[in-house]
């Protein structure tokens, strides 16, 4: 299974588990403030072993395809670490993880694992909404001297803000599925109608204003 369909099926899978949640007539309220149609926790995905081995094979040839010159995966913590885990397997590769902050004792090392300097790596992370918390991964992995070629995830919300983050920060990111297949799969599945799918599109453009007229 590939491209295309393997980007849908996922879709259907993180749908199915309520990994994704659609609700454009009654909003989310994201820890941001940001009321949002869509609620997201992938960590979900977990518990579902057809469904994270999909997550593992198809993150692991979107790396082959992309990066093909990777020599060690990352996982951010907490969500990335599992993902990491069984894509560094598939592709028998080293795996490190990278702490949500430096540790408070010893050499304050915010990277674990063992890490060659100048080694070309890959951050896992499960989702990217704006980009920002797996960019602050990423610079941590770099001053510890990783050479961070990409970030891979399992969806993308397909913010403006996340291509703007990541063009910033000169990291290249690829995932297996993303909110344009979502609200496809959904609207075929009729799980949203027409009016809904509309709302939808219209938070992806504007955030922070698609509830005002």
């Amino acid at each position: 299974m590939g491209g295309k369909h393997l980007m849908k099926q996922v879709a259907k899978d993180l749908l199915e588990i309520n990994a994704v949640t659609l609700s454009p007539n009654e909003p989310f309220t994201w820890a941001s403030g940001i009321k949002s149609p869509i609620y997201c926790d992938n960590r979900l995905t977990i518990s579902y072993p057809e469904i994270r081995t999909r997550i593992a094979k198809g993150i692991a040839e979107l790396i082959r395809k992309n990066f093909s010159e990777v020599e060690m995966i990352a996982g951010t913590a907490t969500a990335g670490i599992p993902h990491a885990a069984w894509i560094a397997q598939e592709l028998q590769l080293p795996m490190t993880y990278v702490r949500s902050k430096p540790k408070d004792h010893g050499r304050g090392k915010q990277i674990e694992g063992f890490l060659k300097p100048g080694q070309k790596t890959i951050l896992i992370d499960d989702l990217i909404s704006t980009g920002g918390s797996v960019l602050q991964a990423v610079t941590a992995a770099q001053k510890e001297d990783a050479d961070v070629i990409g970030v891979c995830g399992i969806f993308s919300y397909q913010l403006d803000a996340a291509e703007e983050n990541f063009a910033a920060a000169k990291i290249p990111f690829a995932t297996l599925t993303n909110y344009g297949e979502l609200i496809d799969v959904a609207e075929a599945e009729e799980q949203i109608n027409t009016s809904e799918k509309e709302l939808l599109k219209k938070w992806r453009k504007d955030p922070e204003n698609w509830l005002k007229d």
